[in-house]
């Protein structure tokens, strides 16, 4: 079973990675060290496990209401998952080679930049997720605790 404790969970830990990264990856030094590397595979893997999680098990589930206002929540929930899910998909391929494990850093400061903006976009659909999916599920469903 899913719980909102385990969604914060998730969202808290993919919150730290970010700023752990973000803090490191401002020395460029610090971008070619294993401790870097992996921070940011596991952020790329816990961003990914988030959305799908969300998308299926959360929006999927409010799909299936016959209510068009519940129907349109999940829409927008998951047309803005495809977006980020281009645009996080083009990021990674700009700046890491995913079958070689490293990250592919040519010019720092354009990576710093489109970082900072990328880590943006994913807190704040994780935000959003936060004050509005999260309660209006507690709405419906009426429950505290479990969500699917």
């Amino acid at each position: 079973m899913l719980t909102f404790a385990d969604l914060h969970e998730q969202n808290h830990k993919i919150t730290e990675l970010s700023n752990v990264f973000l803090y490191l990856a401002k020395e460029r030094p610090m971008c070619d060290t294993a401790c870097a590397r992996d921070l940011f595979f596991e952020y790329k893997k816990l961003v990914k496990e988030h959305m799908e999680l969300v998308d299926q098990k959360l929006c999927g589930k409010l799909i299936a209401y016959s209510d068009q206002e519940i129907k349109n929540t999940a829409d927008r929930f998951l047309s803005g998952s495809v977006e980020i899910r281009k645009i996080f998909s083009k990021y990674v391929k700009t700046w890491c080679s995913e079958k070689d494990g490293v990250l592919t850093i040519r010019d720092h400061a354009a990576f710093i930049e489109e970082t900072q903006e990328m880590f943006a976009l994913v807190l704040d659909r994780i935000q959003r997720e936060t004050e509005h999916l999260y309660p209006f599920i507690r709405r419906l469903e009426g429950g505290e605790r479990l969500v699917a």
